[in-house]
Parts: C-alpha cells; sequence; structure tokens
C-alpha cells in the first residue's frame, strides 16, 4: 500500500531482549527468526513509516528509550503497565519511581504508558493498580506528555481518577468496552485506539463502537506481537501488519483508506508530535 500510517502502539523492543517485561519478550523469543531491524524495515516497507515503542514496566521502558534512538521512525513510551504494578509500588522503594521519572527527559519519549488498570486479570492488587496509575498521571501532568492508557473492565474507577487530574490527554489503547464509555473517553479530549481485535471481532455492539469513533479521535495499532488481525491469526503479530486493520476498519466504516490513513496520521502526529 501507498498510504502512510503510524503504529502508535507495540512492543517491539523486546525482540531478542534479555530483560524487560517477561510474557512480550517470551513470545519474540519464539521467533529468532525476527531480527529488530527487519521487523522495522518489513513495516515500512508495508507503509508503516512511524511506530511507537511501549513500554510496561521499568527496565522495558528503558529498552524502548534505547532502542528509537538510532531509529528514525521509532519513538518510545515509558511508563508501567497495571499487571507490573505490584512490583512496581510493592518494592518498597522510590528508585523505581524515580527511574521511571528521570526517562522522561531523554530523547524521543513522547508519551507516558502503557498505564492504568485491569480488573479482568488482576495480576496486581487494585490499591497497587491504583497508585502505579496515580503516579504516572501526576508525571504526566507535571511533563504535559499524553498518556497511552490500558483500562480494562474498570472504567467504573478509572474516570473518577482521570477526572482528578487536570490537562490530561492521551488515548484509550486496544479499546473493546462500552459506546458510553467510549464517548466519554470522546468527551473528554481523549483518542481511541484500535488494533487487531477489531478483524476478528463478533459482537455486533463492539463493531458498532468502532463505526462511531469520530475520524478525528481515532488512532490506529497493532500491540505486536499481540493481537494478530485477521486472515494472519495464529502467527506473530508486527507492525507491518497495521494494514490490515486501517484497511478493515475503513470498510466498517465506509471511508476510504486513503482517508482513513490521512486521518490517523494526522491524529498520530497532533497528540504524539512525531
Amino acid at each position: 500500500m501507498t498510504q502512510q500510517l503510524v503504529d502508535t502502539h507495540c512492543h517491539i523492543q523486546s525482540i531478542g531482549a534479555a530483560a524487560g517485561e517477561r510474557s512480550t519478550r517470551e513470545i519474540w523469543a519464539k521467533h529468532p527468526e525476527l531480527i529488530a531491524d527487519g521487523v522495522v524495515e518489513a513495516a515500512t516497507e508495508q507503509g508503516v513509516t512511524r511506530m511507537i515503542c511501549v513500554g510496561c514496566d521499568l527496565a522495558d521502558s528503558r529498552q524502548a528509550v534505547d532502542f528509537v534512538k538510532n531509529r528514525a521512525n521509532c519513538w518510545a513510551s515509558v511508563g508501567v503497565h497495571p499487571h507490573e504494578a505490584k512490583q512496581f509500588i510493592g518494592s518498597e522503594t522510590s528508585s523505581d519511581m524515580a527511574g521511571l521519572a528521570s526517562l522522561l527527559t531523554e530523547s524521543k519519549v513522547v508519551a507516558i504508558g502503557e498505564c492504568g488498570l485491569d480488573y479482568h486479570y488482576n495480576h496486581s492488587p487494585k490499591e497497587q493498580q491504583l497508585a502505579a496509575l496515580e503516579f504516572q498521571l501526576e508525571l504526566a501532568q507535571e511533563s504535559g506528555l499524553p498518556v497511552i492508557f490500558h483500562v480494562r473492565e474498570a472504567f467504573d474507577d478509572f474516570w473518577p481518577i482521570f477526572d482528578s487530574y487536570s490537562g490530561l490527554r492521551g488515548v484509550l489503547h486496544s479499546y473493546t468496552d462500552s459506546l458510553q464509555n467510549m464517548q466519554q473517553g470522546i468527551e473528554r479530549g481523549l483518542y481511541v485506539g484500535v488494533n487487531g481485535i477489531a478483524t476478528f471481532a463478533k459482537n455486533p455492539e463492539q463493531l458498532e463502537v468502532y463505526k462511531s469513533i469520530p475520524l478525528e479521535k481515532l488512532l490506529l495499532e497493532t500491540d505486536a506481537p499481540f493481537l494478530t488481525p485477521h486472515p494472519y491469526r495464529g502467527s506473530i503479530n508486527e507492525p507491518k501488519r497495521l494494514g490490515e486493520v486501517a484497511g478493515f476498519v475503513a470498510e466498517l466504516r465506509g471511508e476510504s483508506l486513503q482517508d482513513l490513513a490521512i486521518a490517523t496520521t494526522n491524529n498520530a502526529v497532533k497528540l504524539f508530535g512525531i
């Protein structure tokens, strides 16, 4: 495809990594034939000309920062995923918090996250998820950086916390929740991230949500190596697959692929400054 796309959420910094968020590293490790520069090049050849590498814990965020330094079409987001909040908050030391805060001044860091609340798995206790989220929102408020939010089955707690901070901006990553919560996000100025889930979603109400996102608030993402879009289900996901997401979403919404590509790219540039 000739249209330029932006993958606003991927985890390719974990390719071949020996440290950082475990589950992502383990998925990439099952595919030793994939090397980082090859994955970036393959994405570029498919029109995915910019990628944001998203951190899930402190070590993973540091890897994202290092990964993007010498790759012109990659940027980093640094943060602590709600699954990792237990280790981050439970460390009983301020060194991890200081370490994360220090990354905000590194070159090519364009966002904070992914961070938020996940009550589906509850890999970390709610109290620690809340504490990690609030710390990162304080960083966002101080730095002015946008936030990449991971919120799953937790909006009743999330919205009051979000509303207690002023000036926040960001994206609801991998959105699969209700039309009502999507609209609440739009009312608060947030963007909505759509990925490969849309291509295999069966629930008509969920598909209606994707159709209802205002074009000026829509972002595309892969979440690579997760959430491989149809028709590549069963294989590892890469940023090069973003075209499948874009094509499906454009058809679903009755928009041209070119218009969707232009709009979502402009949205990414506006939010992240890339």
